[in-house]
């Protein structure tokens, strides 16, 4: 299992990446925004999802821990492969996605490409309760293809936590009440404290 690959950005097509990592290419598929955020020529590092079938091996690749998770639930819903749980974080910052589904917004994930009603909606069903507490209510917007957008940085308290064992759902309710505005470390104490 390959759990992410860190090195330069050798090409960019379609929705994937060629990440050299010492002399060898990976082809990653990234979600818009970290296809958008790659520039060519510099160290990056992906956590990836290899995805391996009978005729292909694929690489999922994501900036944050967090979105990985979020990637790995969604694709455990029936009807939704790595190509439609790309597609659906391709919407919007993982953090919207999983606040979109939180709220059960079915319409904002019919807008990925390849994702039907009744998709969407056993997206919601079979998540709802497995992405935390909802950090906004209300519709989610689409983001995807705003190139350059305003993308804000992955929450590296929450990744932090999740690389200490705790689900999405639980990192995301510890940091619940926790102020953003604090230093990661800070954040990261506090919600070990709860």
């Amino acid at each position: 299992m390959i759990s992410h690959v860190k090195g330069v950005v050798d090409e960019k097509f379609g929705n994937s990446v060629v990440i050299d990592v010492n002399g060898v290419g990976y082809e990653v598929m990234v979600p818009v925004f970290d296809y958008d955020e790659a520039r060519l020529g510099e160290e990056r590092k992906f956590f990836t999802y290899h995805a391996v079938r009978e005729q292909s091996e694929e690489l999922y690749g994501f900036s944050s821990l967090t979105a990985k998770r979020l990637f790995e639930l969604l694709i455990s819903v029936q009807g939704i492969g790595p190509k439609a749980g790309i597609a659906i974080l391709s919407l919007a910052e993982a953090e919207e996605v999983r606040n979109a589904i939180a709220n059960a917004d079915a319409s904002f994930i019919t807008k990925a490409s390849g994702v039907g009603k009744k998709s969407a909606e056993r997206v919601i069903v079979d998540l709802r309760d497995k992405v935390g507490a909802p950090s906004k209510y209300g519709a989610t917007e689409v983001k995807a293809g705003a190139v350059g957008g305003a993308s804000k940085e992955p929450d590296e308290a929450l990744d932090a936590l999740m690389a200490l064992g705790f689900t999405l759902k639980e990192a995301t309710e510890a940091l619940k009440d926790v102020d953003t505005a604090l230093p990661t470390e800070e954040r990261i104490k506090k919600a070990l404290q709860k």
